[in-house]
């Protein structure tokens, strides 16, 4: 709802000239471009890739919608010439009326609906009152209604972008488009941070709607209040939109263009500036965009993203939420203050990581706590501890407690459990020592195991936020670990665990959509459930970090946990049936694990010593400059109940270093992957794996291709642009602990 100043200002803009209106928006819009010159055209926060996006339809990188509010009897009037023009480009929008302002003909109406235009509902009567108070909204919600009913019309957009997204449920709607991603020249200026669509939910979830938020500046903005007399902002927005596959959303009068019918008016910009919109678009970027009404839109994200095609669905991925009571206020200048300091949430935090891992190799676990501490936060982490690693040690503003050895060679189920119970109970010891004077603010536990979890009980008690992040989802891990049966004791009381750790804390962190949809199924409620992926770290994985120089050679590469689910065994029969037809191939791999010494029984008995290497684990921060040597990842995995819903890193980082992949065509790699990013194989089969090795080391053009889509799709997959959703997520948590 709009403030009392704003409300004032619409009694009385009535009473101002039109002259002096614009006058004191433009020295206002003056003042106003170099303070926010941050967050407009581009407030790079809204570039980020909503969770479990499954791409535009027909694989397009981007979407191309065209809109026009119609506001006054004249641009009713030029609708017609508007239509030609785009219909010349093959392109059609939507024309969004005021049928209370003016007369809205039926007739052209239904010359656009017949010429496959549609048409929307801009309110009644354009006078700013819409939200005054919910009597008022009510009330004017049922005359709108009957027009959206007799126009059949889909959509709406409210007069100058006034917007409260909760009561327009009254609103008999499948979509609106009352708000916009970064706008701070809009008298309700809270823009929505996103380039995406997004699902605002209603008492049930069937009878929420979808909103569009426009994502290029409105004409009259650029060319009647600041002036422009070119059309560069739109370019560089909708290159930028582009890029990380967003929504190029256009909303634009007809009331303020010039068909080239004599002098420009105060308040007209020449129709050209749009004509040389369209043609940029169709020269720049034909056949990359999908091009689609507001409806087709709405109804397309309705189906296959928020409900991924389900019938009856579980929670919306992508949906809207209430802002904080500390949220961005009504011109957005708190917002901007924050982005500008780089101040604002709750910093300064004690914070603790927990994780049964290595910490030096474990990349999830250092992104989450590097991430803390370069923002000041206090922040400790109790891994394990390798033979040669300091008990304690200080890297980049993190302090790493190793408070257990371990070698990853477990047989049994007994000596697996054991160190893990080790662990739980050191843990558990180390965190209450080290808090005793102050406790930590929240505690971030890494499964596997999830119980490990219960090691910030008395942490808990003191007030302290739990956060449980399931890397591995365990009863699935066990079952590939030790071939148990999913009908069996073990298997179910594991299940009955996960639900007691999810149970215990206060959210819970996934590692991919599919285990989202398991765990939430059975665990969780998914209303405190966040999934984040294994995002690379863009410092240390990004293109251009190659530096051998060309030897001959052709190296495949795996680095990663040397475990049966990984596939690794299939990696080696698949090269050595290859061996002699790519006598430059080398495989190397590096890592531990348990199939460690399998493995290199299997390289000794193929005889493929000299071609075939093991090697052991490196730091996060080396592997990363071995890996962009490589000339081929190589993630074999197996498709059975847990490595085919494992995601795995190595692809993604693989990709943003610009080193092509083949992967096996298991569950989870084909729900995030396609075939135009990554080299499929068929999941078990080494004869399939062999296949596709030697045609992509043969293929140097198939690997140019596949090297450059897989960069263009990580330039929209970096930690860099995840990190402050984990921020935010953090500090919501602590402040509604406070």
């Amino acid at each position: 709802m709009i403030g009392s100043k704003r409300k004032l200002y619409y009694k009385v803009r009535p009473f101002i000239p039109r002259q002096v209106q614009l006058l004191l928006r433009r020295k206002r819009a003056l003042w106003m471009r170099g303070r926010y010159a941050d967050i407009w055209p581009i407030a790079h926060k809204a570039g980020s890739l909503p969770q479990g996006w499954p791409g535009w339809p027909e694989r397009k990188s981007f979407a191309f919608i065209l809109t026009h509010d119609v506001e006054t009897a004249a641009g009713h009037e030029k609708c017609r010439e508007l239509a030609y023009l785009e219909e010349r480009f093959g392109f059609r929008s939507s024309f969004n009326f005021v049928p209370e302002k003016y007369e809205v003909s039926p007739r052209l109406r239904s010359y656009l609906e017949d010429k496959g235009f549609e048409v929307g509902v801009h309110g009644l009567c354009h006078d700013g009152r819409y939200f005054d108070s919910r009597e008022v909204f009510s009330e004017r919600a049922m005359r709108i209604n009957r027009y959206m009913r007799e126009w059949k019309a889909s959509g709406f957009r409210s007069p100058s972008m006034l917007h409260n997204l909760d009561w327009l449920h009254d609103l008999e709607l499948e979509y609106d488009m009352s708000t916009f991603d970064t706008d701070p020249f809009e008298p309700q200026a809270d823009g929505m941070n996103t380039i995406f669509p997004f699902f605002v939910p209603g008492p049930s979830l069937n009878g929420g709607y979808v909103e569009l938020p426009y994502t290029l500046p409105q004409d009259f903005t650029l060319f009647i209040i600041m002036r422009e007399r070119n059309i560069n902002i739109w370019k560089k927005k909708l290159d930028w939109i582009a890029e990380r596959g967003g929504m190029v959303l256009l909303n634009t009068h007809p009331d303020y263009m010039n068909f080239g019918t004599g002098k420009l008016q105060a308040e007209e910009y020449p129709a050209a500036f749009y004509r040389e919109f369209l043609h940029y678009v169709k020269d720049r970027y034909e056949g990359r965009f999908w091009h689609a009404l507001p409806r087709e839109t709405a109804r397309w994200f309705r189906k296959e993203f928020l409900f991924f095609g389900e019938a009856a669905p579980p929670a919306p991925r992508h949906v809207w939420r209430h802002a904080p009571a500390d949220g961005p206020s009504s011109t957005g200048e708190e917002a901007a203050a924050a982005r500008r300091t780089g101040k604002g949430g709750a910093s300064g935090l004690k914070a603790c990581m927990v994780a049964y891992s290595f910490y030096e190799t474990d990349a999830r676990v250092m992104r989450y706590a590097e991430a803390l501490a370069a923002r000041g936060d206090q922040v400790d982490v109790f891994s394990l501890a390798s033979d040669d690693a300091a008990p304690v040690e200080k890297i980049n503003g993190v302090t790493v407690y190793r408070i257990q050895r371990r070698d990853i060679n477990e047989k049994t189920k007994l000596s697996y459990l054991g160190r893990i119970m080790s662990f739980l109970l050191r843990s558990s010891w180390d965190l209450t020592k080290r808090s005793l004077v102050r406790p930590y603010d929240f505690v971030h536990v890494h499964s596997v195991p999830d119980f490990e979890v219960f090691a910030a009980f008395f942490q808990k008690l003191r007030g302290s936020r739990v956060i449980l992040d399931v890397h591995d989802i365990v009863p699935e891990f066990y079952a590939s670990k030790f071939g148990a049966s999913h009908q069996s004791y073990i298997f179910k009381a594991l299940k009955r665990v996960e639900r007691w750790s999810a149970a215990f804390s206060d959210h819970v962190i996934i590692a991919n959509h599919i285990w989202e949809k398991i765990i939430t199924s059975r665990s969780v409620p998914s209303a405190k459930c966040s999934t984040f992926l294994n995002y690379p770290d863009s410092r240390l994985f990004s293109a251009g970090r190659r530096t051998r120089q060309a030897d001959g050679r052709f190296i495949m590469m795996y680095p990663g946990t040397l475990n049966w689910h990984q596939g690794l065994d299939i990696a080696i029969k698949a090269f050595d049936l290859i061996k002699d037809d790519a006598p430059e191939a080398e495989f190397h791999i590096y890592g531990k694990g348990p199939s460690r010494d399998a493995l290199k029984g299997l390289v000794k008995e193929r005889s493929l010593e000299g071609r075939v290497k093991i090697m052991d684990a490196v730091p996060v921060a080396e592997i990363a400059g071995i890996m962009a040597n490589a000339d081929l990842g190589i993630v074999p995995k197996r498709n059975d109940s847990f490595g085919g819903d494992a995601f795995s890193t190595k692809i993604f980082e693989f990709m943003a270093l610009g080193v092509p992949v083949i992967a096996a065509n298991t569950r989870i790699d084909t729900f995030y992957f396609n075939d135009a990013l990554l080299k499929f194989f068929q999941a078990g089969d080494e004869r399939s794996l062999a296949g596709s090795m030697l045609e992509v080391i043969k293929d140097s053009g198939l690997r140019d291709r596949l090297t450059a889509n897989a960069l263009s799709y990580m330039g929209r997959q970096s930690w860099d642009v995840k990190r402050q959703d984990y921020l935010d997520l953090v500090d919501r948590l602590v402040k509604g602990a406070a």
